[in-house]
């Protein structure tokens, strides 16, 4: 069915501000009872759920847990745990769903649900078309002698730290880097330092004290100011930032240089290619940058161009046979390794190709030479389509003429915020900026109108 019909779920689950539209208690509880309800009528079901660390966390949890047992489902409690690592421990309990709590890089008083299949995958659509069709009916409470049970896992963390470290060589040493880790003040806060120590590295950690407001604030992969500025100072060789539910991940070489989603997934693909079991088919999205596309090709790689979101990412990988790709935010699927994105595995497979190849992470992204883009957010009281506007087609066929062949514009609403974003990428920076500050001008003249 078209994704367009479903009423409640966006590109990565349902997610808002809480207190507003779905994101209420009374929702969460009758979403939890839809769940359990399509999930049992294959017989006596268990389902995760983990969260990261904002206030509402808490809150949400036990409603899901009340409508859960409602239906008729055991429930296994992780605790604040990364998105990622829900989907891998959803599989390891044979689990039928694995939930996360989590609005991923917003702040901390938006929150949202997602969901994992039994196989570690975000849901197929006609699953959650059915969740859908279920939060229709009235809310039924089962016999109580068939009411689900809850259990708390209290060795998630440590589940999830070792297999982070199953996905390089136990031959590996990290004991000459020195790492500064940015958590977010995030999911990831009880566990990424811990992986790379235990790998051997010295790690400084930064956004590891979450109050469940403080969740990707001034810091993480959307704030890596001052990561750039704590590599710098303690003279590290490298910096990682992951966003509040630990599936993203940005980069600081040892000069303070940021190192975004789209030189990541080159470092990644090149070293699998020298590694031999690369492939040549990488997936992007349609907001990766033309220097990644090119550089690719030098290798004999090409890159394939999904909607923007993890969602489309996986899609494009199945369909072209890929194992690796990912987003200019950070979102990094190594397929190899595990199911979804995951930013602490991502980093590890960006160290292991340092030490492979005795190179500073400076040095392996050289190889990607980055067209200037200009990205703006237009902010909307209400999601409008633009596609067919007259004044919108005639602003975007101007920029696209001024650019030629030596470019690109794209426009898209977000899935995850009231924005649409304005996107001209080309070979000179200050035309770039120019063209999509102009263009972004047009776009907000329109919304006013």
């Amino acid at each position: 069915m078209a994704e367009q019909k479903r009423k409640y779920f966006g590109t990565d689950g349902i997610r808002g501000r809480v207190g507003d539209g779905v994101i209420t208690p009374e929702f969460v509880l009758k979403l939890g009872w839809a769940i359990g309800r399509v999930f049992a009528k294959e017989g006596r079901s268990k389902v995760l759920i983990g969260k990261d660390t904002r206030i509402s966390g808490y809150m949400f949890e036990s409603a899901l847990q009340a409508g859960l047992s409602a239906a008729g489902v055991d429930i296994y409690l992780l605790g604040p745990m990364p998105t990622p690592a829900i989907a891998y421990l959803t599989r390891t309990f044979h689990a039928q769903a694995g939930i996360v709590i989590s609005a991923s890089h917003n702040p901390y008083h938006d929150n949202g649900i997602k969901f994992f299949s039994g196989k570690g995958t975000k849901l197929p659509e006609a699953i959650e078309l059915e969740i859908e069709a279920m939060m229709d009916q009235p809310l039924v409470t089962v016999d109580s002698a068939l009411l689900g049970k809850a259990h708390r896992v209290d060795d998630a963390a440590g589940r999830y730290i070792e297999f982070c470290k199953s996905t390089v060589s136990s031959k590996l040493d990290f004991s000459k880097l020195k790492v500064v880790v940015d958590c977010a003040n995030g999911a990831t806060y009880h566990i990424a330092p811990n992986v790379f120590r235990e790998l051997g590295a010295d790690v400084i950690v930064m956004g590891a004290e979450p109050d469940g407001l403080n969740i990707n604030q001034d810091c993480g992969s959307t704030e890596p100011r001052l990561l750039q500025a704590a590599v710098l100072e303690n003279e590290a060789d490298l910096g990682v930032a992951l966003d509040g539910d630990g599936d993203r991940l940005i980069m600081v070489d040892k000069q303070g240089e940021l190192v975004d989603g789209d030189e990541l997934l080159f470092v990644i693909a090149r070293a699998q290619q020298r590694a031999g079991y690369g492939q040549k088919d990488i997936v992007g999205t349609l907001m990766s940058n033309l220097g990644l596309e090119h550089a690719l090709e030098k290798y004999d790689m090409k890159l394939h161009r999904a909607k923007v979101g993890d969602r489309y990412v996986m899609e494009m990988l199945k369909k072209t046979g890929g194992i690796v790709g990912g987003e200019s935010s950070g979102h990094i699927i190594c397929l190899d390794k595990t199911t979804t994105g995951d930013g602490i595995v991502a980093a590890l497979q960006v160290l292991d190709e340092m030490q492979a190849t005795d190179s500073s992470l400076h040095e392996l992204r050289s190889a990607v030479s980055k067209y200037p883009q200009r990205l703006i957010n237009v902010r909307v009281k209400k999601m409008v389509d633009l596609s067919g506007h007259e004044d919108v087609i005639a602003a975007v066929k101007n920029v696209e003429k001024q650019l030629g062949n030596e470019g690109r514009v794209l426009l898209r609403a977000s899935g995850t915020e009231p924005v649409i974003r304005v996107m001209v990428e080309g070979r000179d920076a200050v035309q770039t900026n120019q063209l999509a500050s102009d263009l972004a001008s047009v776009i907000e003249g329109i919304l006013k109108a």
